[in-house]
């Protein structure tokens, strides 16, 4: 072209402008996209606020001397908190990430939607975990989720077919995401719905982030109150959460996806972290039924073999409870995509919250470190 032509072009003066990664490529960005979208997902997505109420601060401990520099380097970490006993001993900061901003939380708020549930059943809200979902979300009916229950979905285990394969385009999970991206109202019900049934309810275990989205819905049914707002008043204002967090929307003013990419800052996460060290409660008041976290961190499934999850045998994860990993120690995980890891030990009273920038598999080079296996061992250093 011509420099005439790119002058006729122009109807106006060129003003600055910021360019947004495309939101429909968000789970197969390459890592210098990851580091920068992942703080500004409510830019790219429809958003709703969890609202923080009066802060409480986090105590905090001596702080711990363990090797950290070259971890925080070789595992791309934005976000490092370590609790024990209560305390922060440790909180670090890394690709530019500032206390106070939000980054994707990616799956781990998968195992925060399933506390949610747990708060549900003890305001009685929900009457019963094996309540069938079309109780509350009549809508699926005739789909197959008609036989599904809640505890199906916290457990993955609803049988019904779906892909998780985030490097494929065609794949169910990257049509969830591309609907999130349009914003298409009720665009992830409608995909939900047409999904077919795999194997009887309750009988096999299959990751499904679909589920979660229903989880979320059964949720905001049952309580009649958007996820947000349930969260704020059960969990995010009790607990005194520092900032404002906020929830994916399935487009502007829809039902709020409750496994995937909200926004949360990490002391944040770290607080939600010592929620449930704590059985869910709160300045002596009860959020969760008695044995809640018990029954989570139970095994509902031992894990298949994956040869493809080396995430899994890293961490050494054998099981999955209410939309938790679990692994041989007594330890429970909140996994999400590219690095977003939340540990937690109750009985050590130990919490580790790990924010980070894990390149997607096709981005990845052949000498690239096992982050996860740097992760299990700095927490096994920690328990020890």
């Amino acid at each position: 072209m011509t420099e005439s032509h790119f002058a006729a072009a122009a109807p106006l003066d060129s003003v600055p402008r910021q360019h947004l990664p495309n939101s429909d490529d968000f789970l197969m960005w390459p890592p210098c996209l990851q580091s920068y979208g992942y703080r500004i997902v409510d830019k790219l997505f429809a958003t709703r606020v969890i609202r923080h109420g009066q802060a409480k601060a986090l105590p905090r401990g001596r702080e711990i001397r363990v090797p950290i520099e070259q971890f925080m380097d070789h595992n791309n970490v934005a976000g490092l908190l370590v609790l024990r006993d209560g305390r922060v001993v440790l909180e670090h900061y890394g690709l530019g990430l500032l206390p106070e901003e939000r980054w994707s939380t990616m799956s781990t708020v998968k195992s925060m939607t399933s506390m949610l549930v747990g708060a549900a059943v003890h305001d009685g809200s929900i009457a019963s975990i094996d309540d069938p979902i079309v109780r509350y979300l009549p809508q699926l009916e005739a789909s197959a989720y008609h036989q599904v229950t809640v505890r199906h979905l916290m457990t993955m285990s609803s049988g019904v077919q779906w892909s998780e394969m985030y490097g494929d385009r065609n794949s169910d999970v990257n049509h969830y995401s591309r609907s999130l991206a349009g914003k298409v109202p009720g665009g992830v019900l409608r995909l939900m719905k047409g999904l077919a049934r795999a194997e009887a309810p309750g009988t096999t275990w299959c990751y499904n982030t679909g589920d979660t989205y229903l989880l979320g819905a059964v949720v905001s049914a049952a309580t009649q109150r958007t996820l947000a707002d349930y969260m704020s008043a059960r969990i995010w204002q009790p607990c005194g959460m520092e900032f404002d967090a906020y929830y994916t929307l399935e487009s502007e003013g829809g039902q709020e996806i409750g496994g995937s990419r909200a926004g949360m800052a990490l002391r944040d996460i770290g607080r939600f972290a010592l929620f449930v060290m704590n059985d869910g409660v709160v300045d002596n008041e009860r959020v969760l039924p008695t044995g809640w976290v018990d029954a989570a961190s139970a095994r509902a499934f031992e894990l298949p073999d994956d040869p493809h999850a080396q995430n899994r045998s890293a961490l050494g994860l054998t099981g999955y409870g209410y939309s938790w990993w679990l692994d041989d120690d007594g330890g429970m995980f909140a996994l999400g995509h590219c690095g977003q890891r939340v540990y937690i030990h109750r009985a050590r009273r130990l919490a580790v919250v790990q924010l980070a920038v894990y390149p997607e598999p096709r981005y990845a080079s052949a000498n690239e470190p096992n982050r996860d296996e740097a992760l299990s061992q700095l927490i096994q250093e920690l328990r020890n």
